[in-house]
């Protein structure tokens, strides 16, 4: 019996704990298709699920990460819109084809064992084909699954968004780059904040952020949105901080605008939780929790991307040994990247 290399955590204090074993291929069914895996992008979700912060359910000794790109190796009997040979990318939620997450329990990586291993096989309905003039790199597909999927959702998942708006971004992670980027090249300006004068400059050059703000310079960073959008405020917010930033993000967006919460990397002590509802009631503002987003999403981004070959943002690729991967978790728990961090299995 063929066999592959996969990771897996028996353990949950650190991804210290990731062991490496030798498992069969599986065989797909009839409606799966056999994929194997070229390149693994890593999320924050990822770090959290390996240390045991993660809030929502994680199966028992899970392989972790859920965000794959690859070439289909083999088809079931019944699928017949994949054929070995494509180029693919594989839905963060396994359950939901369209509309809203209504739970985690079909989630790679965490209720499902995910994709940190050589081969998997998948519903052929979760996968999406990539086109083959598409130039984007294996790294590059991969962080379509959850970083690209997340930022189409926040722009386009409840009013869309329309040339000419004000998108602010908060941090320069993955999210928020890959948003910049969709954002710029769908015709809006963007606004994207770091604690960080290098970052804010390589964001700006290499990716051509409209505005930059330190947010260590301007610790009440919503005056300075104001002032870059003559008090209109920004009509999109892709929030990252959570608690910690959420006041500042509904002071800074435009009357009617929309906040998508993403990310909860900046705590609040519970004595100084701002009054959300207050808040989001005095600027009209909606406020939506985002769930990475659904396999119609992915696969709306996807065409998006591919067909403008954007150049998406990998910063540093690792290789599928243990070392390596323990070194690429590493570099994504230190904060220096700007854009995503990715495993090689190439």
């Amino acid at each position: 019996m063929a066999t592959q290399q996969v990771f897996r955590l028996p353990q949950r204090n650190s991804f210290h704990d990731l062991t490496v074993s030798t498992e069969p291929i599986p065989e797909p069914s009839s409606q799966e298709v056999l994929i194997k895996i070229r390149s693994v992008a890593l999320n924050f979700r990822d770090f959290v699920v390996s240390n045991g912060q993660y809030p929502f359910p994680v199966k028992d000794n899970v392989i972790p990460c859920s965000d794959l790109s690859g070439d289909i190796v083999k088809v079931g009997s019944q699928v017949d819109d994949f054929a070995k040979g494509d180029k693919v990318v594989a839905s963060f939620d396994l359950k939901t084809l369209y509309g809203a997450i209504r739970n985690w329990f079909g989630s790679l990586g965490g209720c499902q064992d995910g994709v940190l291993r050589e081969y998997i096989a998948l519903p052929s309905v979760a996968v999406v084909k990539i086109s083959p003039d598409s130039t984007l790199s294996y790294p590059q597909l991969a962080s379509l699954v959850c970083t690209g999927t997340t930022a189409w959702n926040s722009l386009y998942g409840n009013i869309p968004l329309k040339p000419g708006q004000t998108v602010l971004f908060l941090g320069t992670g993955g999210v928020s780059v890959t948003g910049l980027i969709l954002a710029k090249a769908a015709g809006a300006r963007t606004i994207i904040t770091s604690s960080s004068d290098e970052k804010l400059k390589h964001v700006q050059e290499k990716y051509g952020a409209d505005h930059v703000i330190n947010y260590k310079t301007h610790p009440e960073w919503s005056k300075e949105v104001l002032k870059l959008t003559n008090n209109h405020g920004a009509d999109y917010i892709l929030e990252n901080g959570g608690a910690g930033t959420i006041a500042e993000s509904i002071n800074s967006v435009a009357y009617g605008g929309i906040i998508s919460v993403i990310g909860f990397l900046s705590p609040c002590p519970q004595d100084k939780m701002p009054d959300v509802a207050a808040l989001a009631l005095s600027k009209g503002a909606v406020v939506r929790g985002i769930m990475v987003g659904s396999k119609q999403q992915l696969e709306d981004v996807t065409r998006f991307v591919t067909t403008k070959n954007l150049d998406l943002p990998v910063e540093k690729v690792f290789g599928f040994g243990r070392e390596d991967v323990i070194a690429a978790f590493e570099y994504l728990v230190s904060g220096q990247h700007v854009g995503k961090v990715c495993i090689s299995l190439e």
